[in-house]
């Protein structure tokens, strides 16, 4: 349990103390530190001060229960890693089942704590409380996140002890509760990274590279924390469609403290006895998660060096991870494409500041057919595009020559509006596709982009789905779902099942739809933007649209937004994140570079896109 302190005037004083990292300076309007008398309270840090160091102050002599609680939810907010302040609030018997690490309640502020009882027992030596707040997520024992809403109301019961006098809790909650800004000061969203378990893609047939989103504590040895959680397995819901190179029960060695990497920045990891025969290739698949895992923390990590017992396993650095796995992230994209005022696919290269565009090679560049969206293969040598009035998909090659052939699908809906979305490739060279006829709505793929389309189910959708993206790993996929009147975004997981060897059909599914952007009821167009995030284009209830990156377990990461821009009506982003976001609006064809405003590339032309 924890607590937002910000603006909360009924709170008593609390008695942690903050300190900025760098030095032991206390920050100014967080705490103070008197000549005598009890420490002041620590106010809520804003998210971006995420220097802020709180440090937990045990239970002073004859404290009121009212100060108990309030102590014990302070103490919860800070880095004490097995959060033993917090436990000398409770009775033994309390903090020997107290659970904290099974699971972490985010609410909206702060708990509030609201008295239930006084003297309950004859002699007047229980007390009762009640936590409440508004719920806006939980991250569980796996540490992942899931965006909840809805009240929260638990109780907590303190009693005196009959030696001591003194008033301790013997009932609460499992788990931690906090509120939102302490959450964001507290923890920091980490992709660990498995490999997707049906095929692989590319020329070199690599395994494709799966981002697991989990939240570990800031300050609390997140390098080791993170490594426990790799070794641990994926999370529930990515489970089914990954697999791990660790042997099952691989552990870090028994005794072994804090991980850091040495003044080379390679990480020396021991680990137990399970993983002592593992072969070179398995290692070297072992060693790519580690460094894809830990390569976005500090301090750096460029080289992992495996261990088991005192032998060495392996060592790889960052260009060996590139030869073990393809990574959405990592992978070269040549060209941004977008349809041009005469209905052509064109391109240009890939972060250029040039504005002259080409028509791509084959017959969608030729105008044969008039397009209004289209999508490249993420090998950049095939398209497919949808007709200007919507009905007709159609694949060609993107060289010299190449024709199109006959439409893959048509659809029959009454309007542009309720025929075929534009489509998206998946890293298999999987093409997908929905079709938006109220009458006979559904979600198409093409095995390797030709031949008879396989319907995928998606059990339990609630909805129309109005816009697809596959990400690069090729076993998630956001969709753009529209119920009454609203259209929110949702991540879903793709399970496929074994070839029928007769008709070369799966049966594919899309499981496990979850919200990726719960605040947003109006989402207007979005792209995948790295291996764990989008970026989306929508509004909240009641307010003006806007761009905003989301996780796909509909957590906000720390990043900035990027800067508005009026009339959005599609964003495409590359999951290289050295590339500029590109969209089409009032203004035709525009780019954000880094570090400037948005840039007109062409003023006629529609339908941006990366490959993908």
């Amino acid at each position: 349990m924890g607590a937002d302190r910000e603006g909360d005037s009924r709170r008593t004083p609390g008695r942690a103390v903050a300190y900025v990292a760098c030095g032991a300076v206390l920050l100014s309007g967080c705490a103070s530190m008197p000549d005598s008398g009890d420490l002041r309270g620590v106010e809520s840090t804003p998210r971006q001060e995420t220097q802020v160091r709180v440090f937990p102050m045990p239970p002073r002599e004859d404290a009121t229960p009212s100060e108990i609680v309030q102590g014990f939810l302070e103490a919860l907010t800070s880095d004490d890693p097995h959060y033993a302040t917090a436990k000398q609030y409770l009775t033994a018997a309390a903090a020997k089942t107290w659970q904290p690490e099974l699971s972490t309640t985010v609410l909206a502020d702060g708990p509030d704590t609201e008295a239930n009882s006084v003297g309950t027992r004859d002699d007047g030596a229980d007390f009762s409380f009640a936590l409440t707040g508004a719920k806006v997520a939980l991250v569980d024992a796996q540490q992942s996140y899931t965006p909840t809403e809805g009240s929260y109301s638990r109780p907590v019961h303190l009693t005196r002890d009959k030696k001591s006098g003194q008033w301790r809790i013997d009932g609460l909650p499992q788990g931690v509760v906090m509120g939102q800004s302490d959450f964001q000061r507290n923890y920091m969203s980490v992709n660990k990274y498995y490999f997707a378990s049906d095929a692989a893609v590319g020329a070199a047939s690599q395994p494709a590279a799966v981002a697991d989103p989990v939240y570990v504590r800031r300050r609390v040895d997140p390098m080791t924390q993170i490594v426990r959680s790799l070794l641990n397995g994926p999370t529930t819901w990515l489970g089914p469609v990954v697999r791990s190179s660790f042997p099952t029960g691989t552990t870090l060695r028994k005794g072994v403290g804090a991980l850091t990497p040495d003044d080379q920045n390679r990480l020396t990891v021991p680990l137990n006895d399970k993983a002592a025969r593992v072969g070179p290739a398995k290692c070297n698949e072992m060693a790519a998660q580690l460094l894809f895992t830990l390569q976005n923390l500090t301090p750096a990590v460029d080289e992992i060096e495996l261990q088991a017992g005192d032998t060495q396993l392996c060592v790889l650095n960052e260009d060996g991870a590139a030869t073990v796995a393809a990574r959405g992230s990592a992978g070269r994209t040549d060209y941004l494409y977008f349809v041009d005022a005469e209905h052509r696919l064109v391109r240009i290269p890939a972060g250029s500041q040039s504005a002259s565009a080409e028509p791509v090679p084959g017959e969608l560049g030729e105008g044969v057919r008039a397009l209004r969206s289209a999508a490249v293969s993420r090998e950049e040598d095939t398209a497919a595009g949808v007709a200007l009035d919507g009905k007709a998909l159609y694949v060609g090659s993107l060289a010299s020559g190449g024709s199109l052939g006959e439409p893959l699908v048509r659809s029959t809906g009454r309007t542009e509006k309720d025929r075929l979305t534009t489509p998206s490739w998946d890293a298999r060279g999987d093409l997908w596709v929905a079709d938006r006829n109220p009458d006979d709505s559904r979600l198409l793929m093409f095995p390797e982009g030709k031949g008879e389309p396989v319907e995928v189910e998606v059990p339990r959708l609630s909805g129309r789905i109005q816009s697809v993206r596959v990400a690069a790993d090729g076993v998630r996929i956001a969709l753009v779902v529209e119920k009454d009147g609203k259209q929110s975004l949702q991540v879903g997981r793709i399970e496929r099942g074994d070839k029928d060897q007769v008709t070369g059909a799966t049966g594919t599914s899309v499981l496990e739809l979850r919200s990726a952007a719960p605040q947003l009821e109006e989402v207007t167009t979005m792209s995948w933007a790295g291996d764990g995030r989008l970026v989306v284009v929508g509004r909240e209830e009641g307010g003006v649209q806007q761009m905003r990156y989301v996780q796909v377990d509909g957590s906000m990461p720390e990043v900035p937004a990027p800067d508005a821009l009026t009339g959005v009506k599609e964003i495409a982003a590359s999951e290289d994140d050295g590339l500029p976001l590109v969209a089409y609006s009032v203004d035709g064809i525009v780019r954000l570079p880094d570090g400037a405003q948005w840039q007109t590339v062409v003023k006629d032309g529609s339908a941006p896109v990366y490959p993908g």
